[in-house]
């Protein structure tokens, strides 16, 4: 079976730097088999897979799976519409399961390469405590940033290729397969319900919570105890469960505040800048994929723009020297190594649990602390007489319109838009001027996820397809 789906023969590039260049992934089964158990028996050789895990995270989210939520939602415009454009069918939502090298294809792939190089990890990890007892501690580590790292996998998959939890009220729908090892060469997967899907996600968090207990924080390029916490916070708000949402937000943010001034927009032009990271991915020796495509193929769209008032310091992340728009999220003037392609994409910050937090209450009727959350962030934004003012023109029941609103000002260009969009069940509305054949699509829609890759369909006939884009 040389055509193997993807996600079957994603485990054997295990790691790009160490274990040498797979250079054709379809191709290298039978040497995967006898390398991976030798180079994965030790502490050293653990953690190394580990490193390539996350190196595979790199590959997906600073590419295509970070782009596709603000191409395909309301506050982006491309700047070129032309035949064979990056991203132009998502833009377009004319997405081709056919389409294996581009963001149809490609985000399946990287991704279950990811979670491939994860399972690796969390099945040899056993023996290799057995055979190191004195490595307990930092294999138990390593075992808990890999139980984040297979969660986040399985949710971000969910994200593009199934649709919101809410969806069906018991979220019966059709999610995307949930592998917990490496499947055989015969094992034909199915696709689980996105109820089943999240209830392994979240027994991955419950158990990378117990490994990372009593650890501390490697830094915010590898997952913790606070990264775990604001998935779960984010899990629980696709869900809808509003008390579990609000607690892990809490839980996020612990004692922390968020990113002031000039260090809040060092957070982005300045990668040495930790600010208020929780978790994000290292570009080191990469070539910064976002920052090129934003450099190149988008702008903000005007819609955006409308929403911001005069003073906003977000702003000055959304235009150029000029005063004309322009991304600026990936663009950094100063770099820890100098390199100057470099861009390291933000998976949580602070001011996401801030939001997060925002909305749960808002849910629980608790306006108060909703309140709360959104004045630190309009003070943060411009000041507190701005945050007042602008507080005192909601109401109770309005409230959330003023949380949505902030949500997208602040996450904009950072992967969240499109996902907003439909977890909140609201149709998706474009600016009247938009060069995108596609300006408002009602909700629900078959257009709202991505079809899965044909070549996947083609392979394995457990593989259901998803309805209409599929066709």
């Amino acid at each position: 079976m040389k055509n193997r789906i993807y996600l079957l023969t994603g485990t054997l590039c295990i790691i790009m730097q160490l274990a040498g260049s797979c250079s054709n992934f379809l191709e290298v089964e039978e040497k995967g088999k006898t390398t991976i158990p030798s180079f994965l028996s030790d502490p050293d050789g653990l953690n190394a897979g580990l490193v390539g895990a996350y190196n595979k995270m790199y590959a997906y989210y600073d590419n295509e799976y970070t782009k596709y939520p603000d191409v395909a939602g309301n506050m982006l415009s491309m700047k070129y519409v032309s035949a064979g454009a990056d991203m132009l069918d998502q833009y377009n939502f004319t997405s081709d399961a056919l389409q294996e090298t581009g963001a149809v294809g490609y985000i399946w792939r990287k991704i279950y390469e990811a979670l491939a190089n994860v399972n690796n990890v969390i099945q040899y990890q056993p023996q290799v405590v057995s055979a190191y007892p004195n490595a307990k501690d930092m294999c138990q580590r390593i075992l808990g940033e890999a139980l984040f790292l297979r969660a986040l996998c399985h949710f971000d998959l969910c994200r593009v290729y199934a649709q919101p939890y809410n969806y069906t009220s018991d979220a019966s729908h059709l999610g995307v397969p949930v592998l917990l090892k490496t499947p055989g060469p015969d094992d034909n997967v199915s696709r689980e319900s996105v109820k089943k899907v999240y209830l392994q996600i979240l027994t991955d968090l419950e158990q990378a919570t117990d490994c990372f207990k009593g650890i501390e924080s490697s830094g915010i390029y590898y997952a913790s105890l606070q990264a775990v916490n604001a998935l779960y916070s984010r899990v629980y708000l696709y869900m809808e469960d509003w008390d579990n949402a609000l607690k892990y937000a809490k839980l996020a943010i612990g004692t922390e505040q968020l990113s002031q001034g000039d260090t809040y927009l060092n957070m982005y032009q300045d990668l040495s800048t930790t600010g208020e990271a929780i978790f994000r991915l290292n570009g080191i020796d990469q070539s910064g994929k976002l920052k090129a495509f934003y450099d190149a193929s988008c702008v903000p769209a005007d819609t955006l723009f409308t929403l911001f008032d005069e003073g906003d310091i977000r702003l000055s992340l959304l235009k150029n020297k000029d005063g004309i728009a322009y991304c600026s999220k990936y663009y950094s003037l100063k770099q820890p190594d100098n390199q100057v392609n470099r861009d390291d994409p933000f998976v949580f910050r602070l001011s996401e649990m801030y939001m997060n937090a925002a909305e749960a209450a808002w849910h629980l009727e608790d306006y108060t602390a909703a309140s709360g959350y959104i004045k630190s962030i309009l003070e943060r934004a411009v000041d507190t007489n701005y945050a007042v003012n602008t507080l005192s023109q909601y109401s109770d029941i309005k409230l959330i319109q003023l949380i949505e609103k902030e949500r997208i000002k602040e996450l904009c260009f950072e992967g969240h838009n499109f996902f907003d969009i439909i977890r909140w069940k609201q149709d998706l509305k474009r600016e009247k001027n938009t060069n995108s054949s596609v300006e408002k699509i009602a909700y629900p829609s078959d257009y709202f996820v991505l079809p899965i890759p044909q070549v996947e369909l083609n392979a394995n006939t457990n593989m259901q397809p998803n309805p209409t884009v599929n066709n």
